[in-house]
């Protein structure tokens, strides 16, 4: 298969800096791209936050509601072209929904702090690597945002990680995204042709 068609180009580039998963875009295809994307990415945070803010990420594992209710909120407008005059800041609600909402559960179920940060560090070298990329024209492979999961899918993961054991899950799920997105990435930038990215790098300067 070749880079081309293994390639997913995002209608836009704010588009592509969201880092939905599988089920974040099944719910963005019910609606068509018709949902505006911001309010309910607003409202996904707020509600997360509230739901945090009330200790629930630390009792009887009710946690996973929070990541639930920002995937029916914030999900179904994956599928909008994102082209809003204040649709750019979609993606960094995204990500303090999905950092805060880590990091908050792995204080409240003990986790050490030290493999917190080795989990966000993993999603976080994964979203520059993606800024850079689309920057750069060189597009993340399609089969990477269901491997990576997504935003709704990790936090799905941490939180069901505290019904059972939070720091197992934090550790084995940042040695995955670790060798995942690391693998994956440096595969990307070996293949592809540097005349591309030259040439791009150039446009990006005139």
């Amino acid at each position: 298969m070749t880079m081309v068609e293994m390639t997913k180009v995002p209608a836009s580039s704010v588009l592509g800096y969201r880092d939905d998963g599988p089920l974040s875009r099944a719910m963005g295809a019910m609606v068509a791209g018709q949902l505006p994307p911001l309010p309910p990415v607003i409202a996904a945070l707020f509600v997360t936050g509230i739901l945090l803010g009330v200790g629930i990420a630390g009792t009887d594992g009710l946690a996973v509601f929070a990541p639930l209710v920002a995937l029916l909120l914030a999900g179904p407008g994956s599928s909008h072209r994102h082209d809003g005059r204040l649709d750019w800041l979609v993606p960094p609600l995204l990500r303090i929904t999905e950092y805060g909402f880590i990091a908050l559960v792995g204080f409240a179920h003990g986790v050490p702090a030290l493999i917190i940060m080795v989990l966000l560090g993993a999603i976080v070298f994964h979203h520059y690597d993606t800024v850079y990329r689309i920057r750069q024209h060189v597009y993340l492979p399609h089969w990477l945002s269901t491997a990576g999961l997504g935003w709704e899918g990790r936090m799905i993961m941490v939180a069901v990680g505290g019904l059972v054991s939070s720091a197992a899950m934090f550790v084995l799920l940042a040695l995955y995204l670790w060798a995942l997105f690391c693998w994956e990435s440096l595969g990307c930038w070996l293949a592809a042709p540097r005349s591309g990215v030259e040439a791009a790098e150039l446009s990006a300067h005139d």
